[in-house]
């Protein structure tokens, strides 16, 4: 499971540096490496990225145990 929770992270930051390039400089790196947002490789990236954040919210709670 922790292999799990350091994907999703990995790829939660992956996304989010990839959303900075875009509100900075409006320049999507996903987009750019598959040759547009609507085609099928970056709609799988965008899907993937967003999978994992709905998993990290689950990881909320584990960080909550912590403190």
């Amino acid at each position: 499971m922790k292999v799990l929770n350091v994907i999703s992270l990995i790829l939660v930051i992956l996304g989010g540096l990839n959303w900075l390039s875009v509100g900075l400089f409006e320049y999507d790196v996903v987009s750019e490496i598959f040759g547009g947002s609507t085609e099928v490789g970056s709609k799988i990236v965008y899907i993937v990225v967003g999978v994992a954040a709905l998993y990290a919210l689950s990881l909320f709670s584990k960080v909550a145990r912590d403190d």
